[in-house]
């Protein structure tokens, strides 16, 4: 049982991904990204095995287990684990699903080479990302991958009003198609994303060196490669 002080991550995804008719049309609001960069970057680190984080309907994990030779796809939300273990099946690949979040994944085996998360972080506060972050660095070998993308605010806070006016004005006008305006703006009201300048040092803190970082033209969105250093 996790201790009584431990964050309800279910509760924190919010109930729409508990929902099969919102998993179901997840992909279509997500977009469909090419995961194949960030194969290519994690393969030129010689990875074999992936942890990954807050897996959603397998975008990555599925190419993944083409790739390598073990991948552990770990969601919070039933819903998502049952789309994902339909898809690997049809698609005839591998995957070890895990019901979990960043806190209360308990990894098995070997130390692993690789994790991978995509827009999951954020659904942490920051106390809880520190938590997350320490607990991923002892999923990892030493000299082992984080691959980070999520919603990190990277532009000057002063700025921060007018650049959530527009953001929020540029959402998807069909909702099945991608999110709206609305989407953003509950985003930014109920969710955790968090400054480029607090995250870095939380990675920091958890043992990370960063390798590589960039961010989209908007400053909304970062990606991170981090090495776990030694203990």
């Amino acid at each position: 049982m996790p201790p009584s002080w431990m964050l309800d991550e279910a509760a924190h995804a919010g109930p729409e991904h508990l929902d099969p008719e919102f998993v179901a049309g997840f992909d279509g609001k997500q977009g469909h990204p090419d995961p194949a960069p960030d194969l290519d970057l994690l393969a030129s680190y010689g990875v074999e095995s992936v942890v990954d984080l807050g897996a959603g309907t397998g975008q990555f994990a599925v190419p993944a287990a083409r790739r390598f030779r073990r991948v552990v796809a770990v969601d919070v939300s039933p819903a998502m684990l049952g789309y994902l273990r339909s898809r690997a099946e049809a698609e005839g690949v591998t995957l070890e699903l895990v019901q979990a979040g960043f806190l209360g994944y308990a990894h098995v085996g070997e130390p692993a080479d690789a994790v991978y998360t995509r827009h999951a972080l954020h659904q942490l506060p920051d106390f809880w990302k520190v938590v997350a972050l320490h607990r991923i660095a002892r999923v990892l070998r030493p000299g082992g991958v984080l691959r980070l993308r999520d919603l990190i605010y990277d532009f000057p806070s002063e700025s921060t009003e007018q650049i959530m006016d527009g953001w929020v004005t540029g959402g998807a006008d069909d909702p099945s198609q991608g999110y709206t305006g609305a989407d953003y703006a509950e985003h930014v009201r109920t969710e955790h994303s968090t400054f480029r300048w607090l995250l870095e040092p939380m990675l920091d803190h958890a043992g990370f060196d960063i390798a590589d970082v960039s961010y989209d033209d908007g400053g909304l969105f970062g990606a991170y490669t981090c090495i776990r250093r030694p203990a």
